[in-house]
């Protein structure tokens, strides 16, 4: 896809970060470097990258892999249906509130030493996740595995830009396209077939040990090749704000927690008031990051962000949609399994045409449309999967009993191609308005919103498709779901239109 330069004699790091030209951004850029880059180090910049893949691909097949085993695990648990949510939603939530911190411990320690930590971390919770023998040590497990990818995630952005010069920061953001597409598709049928598969008697548990090689050969090769850190002492740097990230877990565990706990409890009064006390707590978390910013300490989140409207859009854009996507795929896959009684394999093949509808649609957008088109892209890409989800839903109701992946193919690989039309750009589009110096904390924020959306979604959407299973059946309960999954991509369309028009142009990101 690129090949090697010659690397020349002093290298010279990149001045700003550049998110990825397709899919999402690997994680959120840091304006310190912490970084020195040499003649060696910079001469294993490929190298480098790989590992830095590798790391991306393991916390991908984490947050798709696990709903197809979400059947198996409770079988074999007999857990209720609340803790099923909570084993894909406490990855994604535990990730979503440390990622923007992790970003912030990387400038105070090093990348590279986070990246390791970060990587080692992550392994062993795999371990752990697979010899849990309850639901909660697996809920447990799983918070710890999403603080060590928050860890290990945000470090990858800042490195490649130690490593690789200007004119080759481009070619290696390239990558990462089919790099996670690839890993997207895998992911669901990984899961099916490695569940199905009952390898060494493991059942379900050979998700979290597949994570084992691949987590050791990052740790190994990230010693050896990635380079070593150089502290900056500089004001962004030297300090974290331990009151800001305490306030911000805070707003978001009181938000989402009684979303995903409510249902099983019967909805009493204190999972509302959690709810709205999300709000103030929310509300005191903005007050000190601009008495943060007043003080000349660093703020987690530069508070000029959220005065400017395009941003404050793309923010509400995103927790929708990714939270409509992940309802889908826990929709599906439930459905798939609970309702129609596939396998997990069965069930995982059946999710390719959306994957590699993805794929496809991101390539078209990133390369071809969105430099032209700007946000009538997104617009587009979202008409298009809202149209292929109602496809999707029509096929269930008219074949509730004998439906055949064969019948969805045509529906999930629209529904897919929309998708890809709108990850390719958003992230572009939604930093066009974003100064300079707020671009760090800015992709940090965006890919936070990201992994809360998935969790939202997860709680949101799981609720609604137990509930309703519980009285009517997953049949009716997977229609009306994806019902809901197609007016909340219909409510992005309304707020995306407060979307800047174009992407930010090259050379300033």
């Amino acid at each position: 896809m690129s090949s090697q330069a010659a690397p020349s004699a002093t290298p010279t790091p990149p001045t700003s970060p550049a998110p990825p030209v397709t899919s999402t951004p690997p994680a959120p850029p840091t304006p310190p470097e912490s970084v020195a880059p040499t003649e060696t180090r910079y001469r294993l910049r490929w190298a480098g990258l790989a590992v830095i893949l590798v790391a991306e691909v393991m916390d991908l097949l984490d947050t798709t892999i696990v709903q197809v085993a979400s059947p198996a695990i409770q079988r074999a648990f007999g857990g209720s249906d609340t803790q099923i949510q909570w084993i894909a939603a406490a990855y994604t939530l535990a990730f979503a509130v440390l990622l923007v911190t992790g970003a912030r411990l990387g400038d105070l320690y090093g990348r590279k030493r986070l990246f390791v930590l970060g990587a080692a971390g992550f392994t062993l919770a795999s371990t752990l996740c697979a010899v849990a023998t309850g639901p909660g040590l697996l809920i447990g497990a799983r918070i710890a595995q999403g603080a060590f990818g928050a860890l290990l995630i945000p470090q990858g952005l800042g490195l490649i830009k130690a490593m690789f010069p200007p004119r080759e920061t481009g070619a290696a953001f390239a990558l990462f396209g089919p790099v996670l597409g690839l890993s997207s598709v895998l992911g669901p049928t990984l899961g099916g077939y490695l569940t199905s598969a009952d390898l060494f008697g493991t059942g379900w548990r050979m998700i979290f040990l597949i994570n084992l090689p691949l987590g050791l050969i990052a740790v190994l090769a990230a010693v050896r090749i990635l380079p070593a850190d150089t502290r900056t002492r500089g004001a962004g740097a030297t300090r974290l704000d331990p009151v800001g990230v305490l306030l911000l877990s805070a707003a978001v565990l009181l938000a989402v927690y009684p979303l995903v706990q409510g249902r099983e409890l019967g909805w009493p009064l204190w999972t509302y008031l959690a709810m709205a006390a999300a709000l103030p707590v929310l509300w005191l978390f903005l007050r000190h990051q601009r008495w943060a910013e007043r003080t000349g300490r660093s703020p987690l989140v530069e508070p000029s962000l959220l005065a400017k409207r395009p941003f404050t859009s793309a923010l509400a854009t995103g927790l929708v949609f990714f939270g409509a996507l992940s309802g889908l795929m826990l929709a599906l896959t439930l459905y798939f399994q609970l309702g129609l009684g596939w396998t997990p394999l069965h069930a995982g093949l059946t999710m390719i045409p959306l994957s590699l509808g993805m794929v496809a649609g991101a390539i078209l957008s990133g390369a071809k449309l969105a430099p032209r088109y700007g946000r009538r892209v997104l617009h587009a890409g979202l008409a298009v999967a809202a149209l292929g989800i109602l496809g999707v839903r029509a096929c269930t109701t008219h074949w509730p009993v004998d439906l055949t992946s064969w019948e969805l193919v045509p529906a999930v690989l629209l529904t897919g191609f929309g998708l890809g039309l709108i990850m390719a750009p958003f992230f572009d589009i939604a930093l066009a308005g974003v100064d300079d110096h707020e671009v760090g904390s800015a992709s940090g924020v965006l890919n936070a919103v990201q992994q809360l959306g998935g969790s939202v979604g997860v709680a949101v959407f799981g609720t609604v498709l137990f509930d309703h299973a519980a009285g009517h059946g997953f049949q009716p309960a997977a229609a009306l779901t994806l019902a809901l999954v197609a007016a909340a991509l219909a409510v992005a369309f309304l707020v995306a239109f407060l979307l800047p028009h174009h992407p930010r142009p090259e050379g300033e990101h």
